[in-house]
């Protein structure tokens, strides 16, 4: 097959959709397919990179003044529809909803071949960046359902990693998406730390030895809500020695940095930055205690899945997709929406009693296998051949005289007669 896929950020420029579309992009040029990946350039400049099996794309693009490290395309219609025609997929795979999502569908129903979206965020991702003022961010979510609702229904399939979202979506605009799963490598993210290594590791991170490490992993952005994280575990640490290992990059860092001041904590949280796969983030992992989130905005959440796969008993808010793989009293806890003495009181029983927390990390790692990146990477691989073998049918079939045509989604995608 040829395969197209059509994303604004890719690696190193770094996000959920951005290593999403990687590891497919890599996996299906290793499975042999050829395989093209059109994104916004990480420089200041335009280039192309080749691997085998897989050239990608990056075009001009812009600085984003709302991600640290981040940039985006500006309308560089003629540069994708060019890359497509000359590229000649036999499928598009599109990973943001907007304008390269409009360019891919003006391709694909030019050339009469199968188009997917995979939805990485939803309508309140957008709405979390507005003013919090009565009725702003409600007004703007049901403006984007409604785009949602007429842009969804132009696509061949949609997919969601989550069956929470696919229920969502299902709901608020009659279409029936696919649910894969985004996937987590169960080799790469385990539980096994041999004591050498970890001595190492917390000697590079600064942290004491035999500590307990209460670990968050994710942007340090405003919708992620890490200060309630920072308040959390500052009560949390009053009653035990445990630092706070703070992973990731974000616009919010220095206000975080000097919240922590405030919380007279500055001497017990870690800033490391973002860490790389292969820089030691899965040994990170292995070094907590446990892992804490406060986001509530989760389509589905690598992180998440890379900590439940770590064998980690996990802290979250009882929110769109999380109690998916964390459950409440089993393999962590649930919190509702703002209740910071809910987040740290988790967190305190975690820590006092590891025992416990050893045992639902047990689980964890049992319901991570459910998300196995080659499970994934297999459905994906699937889904793509199904529909290119309709479309080489097609003619045939018309041939025949038997009137059979892609149609937009209603409901679920299918080849109608």
């Amino acid at each position: 097959m040829r395969i197209a896929y059509l994303t604004q950020s890719y690696p190193p420029m770094i996000s959920g959709a951005a290593l999403v579309v990687e590891r497919l992009a890599k996996s299906m040029a290793e499975r042999g397919h050829q395989v093209l990946v059109i994104a916004a350039s990480d420089k200041n400049y335009p280039y192309v990179s080749y691997q085998e099996n897989l050239t990608i794309l990056r075009l001009r693009s812009i600085h984003n003044p709302l991600r640290v490290g981040q940039r985006f395309l500006f309308y560089p219609r003629f540069k994708i529809l060019q890359a497509l025609n000359g590229f000649c997929p036999n499928i598009i795979h599109t990973h943001e909803p907007l304008l390269m999502s409009q360019l891919g569908l003006e391709h694909a129903h030019r050339t009469r071949i199968p188009i997917l979206l995979t939805v990485h965020q939803a309508p309140w991702f957008a709405a979390s960046y507005l003013p919090n003022i009565t009725g702003i961010r409600s007004v703007s979510e049901s403006i984007l359902w409604a785009y949602a609702r007429w842009m969804l229904r132009r696509f061949t399939s949609v997919i969601t990693p989550s069956h929470t979202v696919s229920d969502l979506v299902t709901r608020m605009t009659g279409i029936q998406p696919t649910t894969i799963s985004n996937g987590v490598s169960l080799k790469t993210f385990h539980s096994h730390l041999p004591s050498d290594d970890n001595i190492a590791l917390r000697k590079s991170l600064h942290l004491p030895p035999h500590v307990p490490v209460i670990l968050h992993v994710g942007r340090l952005d405003i919708d992620k809500n890490v200060e309630r994280v920072l308040q959390a575990g500052a009560q949390a640490m009053k009653q035990t020695e445990a630092h706070l290992l703070i992973v990731g990059d974000g616009s919010q860092k220095p206000m975080l940095m000097k919240l922590c001041e405030a919380l007279k904590i500055v001497d017990r949280v870690h800033f490391p930055g973002y860490i790389a796969l292969l820089e030691g983030l899965p040994e990170i992992y292995r070094l907590a205690s446990l892992f804490v989130t406060a986001s509530e905005i989760e389509v589905q959440s690598l992180v998440l899945l890379e900590a439940i796969a770590s064998g980690l008993p996990i802290v979250a808010v009882r929110a769109t997709f999380v109690p998916e793989i964390v459950h409440d009293g089993v393999n962590g806890f649930l919190v509702e929406s703002g209740d910071i003495n809910g987040l740290a009181n988790a967190i305190s029983t975690l820590l006092k009693n590891p025992r416990q927390g050893c045992e639902m990390g047990k689980i964890s790692r049992m319901i991570a296998e459910a998300h196995d990146v080659h499970i994934s990477m297999d459905l994906h691989e699937q889904f793509y051949s199904d529909f290119v073998k309709q479309k080489e049918i097609q003619p045939v079939l018309e041939k025949a005289g038997t009137q059979r045509r892609w149609k937009p989604i209603k409901g679920s995608t299918e080849i109608s007669k």
